[in-house]
Formats: C-alpha cells, structure tokens, sequence
C-alpha cells in the first residue's frame, strides 16, 4: 500500500501576481525558432537547468522515460541536417502549387546555425512490462516525455533562450548517426541558441502559412460538440 509521508507535502498557494505574470508570459511568448539563432555558445550552466526542468516534468507512473543526448559535435549534426535536407524534400514534393512554394520559402536552417541540439528519447521499457497509468493506453510514454520537452522549452524562453523543435527526418536515419538502439524512440530533435529577435506572433502565422484557431471554436461543454452555455455577462 503507497503511503503519503506527511513531511513530503507543502502549501499549495498560488503564485504572487508577478510571478503569475512571468509564467504566462513564458507561455504566451514561446516561439519555435527556425532561423534566427546567434552563434554565441550556450554555457554548460545553462544547459544543465534546461535539462533540470525537462527532467521535472510529470510521467506517467513516474517512469520518467526520457533520455537527453546534447549534441555539440559539427560532424554529428551535419549527418543530422544532411537527413533532414533529404526528409524536407519528400516533405516538400506532397505539397501542391503555392502551398509548395511557400513550404520551400521557409528557412528551416536550425540544424546548422544553433551551435547546440538535444535529441529527446522514450524508452518503452524503463517502467517494465506493466506501468501505472500505462495499462490501457500504450502512448502514455511518449506523451510524458513531451511534457519534458515543453518543460525545457518554457524554462528556455525564460533564460532568453530559443528552441526550434526538427521533425522532419526519418528517425532510422538519426538513429544511425547518434547510435541509438532499436526499441527507443526519437521524440524530438531541438535546436538551441541564444536570440536577440523573437517573431511577436507564431512564424508560421506571420508568414501566412496557418493563423491560430479561435480557442472558443474549440471548447465543449460536457460532450462533444456542445458548445458552452453563455454567462449572460
């Protein structure tokens, strides 16, 4: 029988209006940066709090089961640029007319100009075959380690940081090239750097490829496709 030590417990009280504050600026101002980083290293001091937030995110059955490989080697990371290079094309070619011109517009150059990346892992198998909150729904691995990614990718925006998030590749490709075995999965390539410019609205929304969908289109109430009641206020 799990049991609550009463000492490991503390006030849940809420954060000053400051700190509120920062918190939903962290979120609200998040970019995924493709192009823009400065070439200036990322001190290991840095990076060592970035993983430190990745590793506090929630995971299911607190099977933590992420890996970080922080790649700083150019040799590395051009066999990786080099496989995205070749995914981007086939990416490219699926799209028709003007959405194909405009896809190829993009610059999608974080592989190279970040002078850092850290490629994320699952490993399946770190809680056993059976995994608490696991039992039923065989993703929930994966979905926690992408809490880990968007823990480092706030903790980033907070230290001036930018991230550009790469999953355009085939992962058998990556595997190679950074010797990862068969059974763990590749959850995200991100490049790292520092930034002095952060577009004020999402790229892809600035240079007209998608705009954000409005939150209230997206909201039920109690089931599918009920729309909330109106508050009358």
């Amino acid at each position: 029988m799990l049991t609550e030590p009463q000492d490991h417990l503390a006030q849940a009280t809420a954060f000053s209006t400051e700190e509120r504050a920062a918190v939903y600026r962290a979120i609200e101002t998040r970019r995924d940066v493709r192009d823009q980083f400065l070439p200036t290293l990322l001190p290991d001091a840095v990076i060592a709090r970035l993983l430190a937030a990745a590793h506090s995110a929630p995971s299911v059955g607190f099977m933590q089961p992420w890996n970080f490989i922080v790649v700083r080697d150019e040799d590395r990371r051009r066999a990786v640029f080099e496989a995205f290079q070749r995914a981007n094309e086939e990416a490219a070619l699926m799209f028709d007319g003007a959405a194909q011109d405009k896809y190829r517009s993009l610059k999608l150059e974080g592989i190279r100009k970040a002078p850092v990346s850290i490629c994320v892992t699952c490993d399946p198998t770190r809680g056993g075959k059976v995994v608490l909150g696991r039992t039923h729904n065989p993703r929930m691995d994966a979905f926690s380690t992408v809490c880990a990614v968007q823990n480092l990718w706030l903790a980033a925006r907070a230290e001036g940081v930018g991230v550009g998030w790469v999953s355009i590749f085939h992962e058998r490709d990556v595997k190679h090239v950074l010797g990862i075995p068969d059974h763990i999965e590749i959850i995200a390539w991100l490049c790292l750097g520092y930034v002095d410019q952060l577009y004020s609205e999402p790229e892809l929304a600035v240079k007209g490829w998608r705009q954000r969908l409005p939150l209230e289109d997206l909201v039920f109430s109690d089931a599918w496709g009920a729309k909330p009641a109106s508050s009358g206020t």
